[in-house]
């Protein structure tokens, strides 16, 4: 059987026929499973931070801190264009993008719940050696085993929850990992309050504190069940059948293990996972999910806007904590983001909430940079009024993110694969997202030194581009059994054009039809837009 059938006999209706209810071990094992998402939002909040300390800065950067404190005949664009500073962030999402292959490996021979595990472990490294740091170097080194880390929790974490997840609130179980996230960051933010007020090593002390979460995870995830879908896949099917029936709370889960059970089939048919993601039948799930989403998940400006807003707070008159009330208010946004994502992803769906943010966020640049135009960069400070409609257009872009790009840029990717390239799959997603990460936090400060204003615009153009992307080539998943998505493909206005010219669609799409009519469940699984 072809790659990218997954569930070709089952999948065509069985959906109907699943049964199960919500368990407390299912709770117990999304919020252990999710805290994974925690380890890359302190980062991201930690590192941020750190970098805006004067400890820090003399001791690893004197010449940002001097330019920083100095008032030099730059305007405030350019203050903190420096390349090895950038360096310091980027190296995470560089080593994180090379270990995700790494990660692929691991989480099909061994499990998802064992790369949460070796992800946690280097996080931890990480941390130690960062707060022992002495040099640019070993902050370096401990950045990249930060970066491992991610990169293997980013890898394993929304496969585990999509996977373990009823099929009917996949969505809001798979956005815990944003909402943890965005908790992470959040943390992160007040944890470098109260060290920025320790001089000279409470820089040490927020790099640090990443040990605690990673240990969290390590320890949690040895009671975590593993993930029925990867226990077939290793054809450990009794194991299987017992933590699907924990999970669901039933004893009547043979719909949904037969289901497993042929994607399971299906994927042993196939070899070379990676190759086959460039198939003709798998174009779909490369073009939205392994390319086109993770990469405009990273250039929706959302890394700007969380740069830049120390600025626009400082003007508003906070002072010295105007990088504290930002992060904060920020972070904030990204969490009532995140909750309003859970309640209504599998109620409205995928794409309404990708366009109304998408509108959303383009009106919030464009009001962005036109203040910043007319107002910024010419030695003066903003008035009060002009920076408080500054701070709204922030936290609207912000919390639209937090709806919409932010969550659903995990979410999407982990839903579209069929199983047998589903690590795979979700490997090159993680390494598009970590290469566009690490672009964007490499060049964003010297292409804001010379864009100035003008880069919001060019984030506000990137958003009609993915807005426009996803209004045509994205079908609606909400609700759909994972195993049954890429059914949708074939009925899509665009992508049935495509994988009907795969020389082997035919013979899958006839056995397809015999299963259905067989099983009596000749319904669609679900209708594109």
């Amino acid at each position: 059987m072809a790659g990218g059938f997954a569930g070709v006999e089952a999948g065509g209706g069985r959906a109907e026929q699943y049964e199960g209810r919500i368990t407390p071990y299912f709770i117990l094992a999304c919020i252990v499973g999710s805290f994974g998402g925690s380890l890359f939002g302190y980062d991201l909040g930690v590192s941020s931070g750190v970098t805006s300390m004067d400890d820090f800065l003399i001791k690893f950067f004197p010449d940002v801190y001097n330019r920083k404190h100095a008032h030099l005949h730059e305007t405030d664009y350019c203050k903190y264009d420096n390349q090895v500073l950038t360096l310091f962030t980027s190296s995470l999402y560089f080593a994180g993008l090379v270990s995700t292959f790494g990660a692929s490996y691991v989480t099909k021979r061994h499990g998802r719940r064992g790369s949460i595990m070796v992800g946690a472990v280097s996080f931890f490294l990480g941390g130690a050696v960062n707060a022992a740091a002495v040099n640019v170097a070993m902050l370096i080194v401990g950045r990249v085993l930060l970066g491992v880390g991610i990169g293997f929790g980013n890898q394993a974490v929304p496969l585990y929850l999509s996977e373990i997840a009823p099929f009917k609130i996949r969505g809001a179980v798979n956005q815990l990992f944003q909402l943890t996230t965005c908790l992470g960051i959040l943390v992160a933010n007040v944890i470098n309050y109260f060290t920025d007020r320790i001089h000279p090593w409470g820089w040490r002390l927020s790099l640090g504190l990443a040990v605690v979460p990673a240990t969290a995870i390590f320890v949690g995830a040895l009671f975590l069940p593993e993930t029925p879908n990867s226990l077939v896949e290793r054809g450990r099917l009794e194991e299987a059948r017992r933590v699907l029936e924990k999970v669901r709370g039933t004893h009547k889960v043979d719909a949904e293990f037969e289901d497993l059970k042929e994607a399971s089939e299906a994927a042993r048919a196939v070899r070379g996972t990676f190759r086959n993601l460039l198939a003709v039948r798998n174009r779909p799930q490369l073009i939205i999910g392994a390319l086109g989403i993770p990469a405009f998940q990273q250039l929706s400006g959302m890394n700007s806007i969380l740069f830049y807003s120390p600025v626009i707070f400082q003007s508003l008159g906070f002072g010295s904590s105007a990088a504290l009330y930002s992060s904060i208010i920020t972070g904030s946004m990204l969490v009532v983001g995140a909750l309003v994502s859970m309640l209504v992803v599998d109620r409205l769906g995928r794409r309404v909430l990708f366009i109304e943010a998408g509108a959303q966020m383009i009106a919030s640049m464009v009001v962005v940079a036109t203040i910043l135009a007319l107002k910024f960069g010419h030695g003066e400070e903003l008035s009060k009024g002009v920076s408080t409609v500054l701070v709204v257009a922030i936290c609207l872009f912000v919390v639209a993110y937090g709806w919409s790009w932010g969550p659903l840029g995990w979410l999407v990717p982990s839903e579209l694969f069929p199983l047998e390239m589903r690590s795979a799959g979700q490997s090159v997603v993680v390494c598009v997202n970590l290469f566009w990460t690490a672009a964007v936090a490499q060049c964003f400060l010297a292409a804001m030194c010379h864009l100035r204003w003008g880069v919001f615009i060019l984030f506000a153009a990137l958003i009609v581009v993915m807005s426009i992307f996803v209004i045509l080539l994205l079908p609606e998943t909400k609700q759909v059994p994972i195993e049954e998505i890429w059914l949708l493909f074939d009925k899509h206005w665009y992508w049935k054009r495509v994988v009907t010219k795969d020389p082997k669609y035919q013979g899958h799409h006839q056995r397809q039809e015999m299963a259905a009519a067989a099983a009596g469940a000749v319904k669609p699984v679900g209708t594109s837009e």
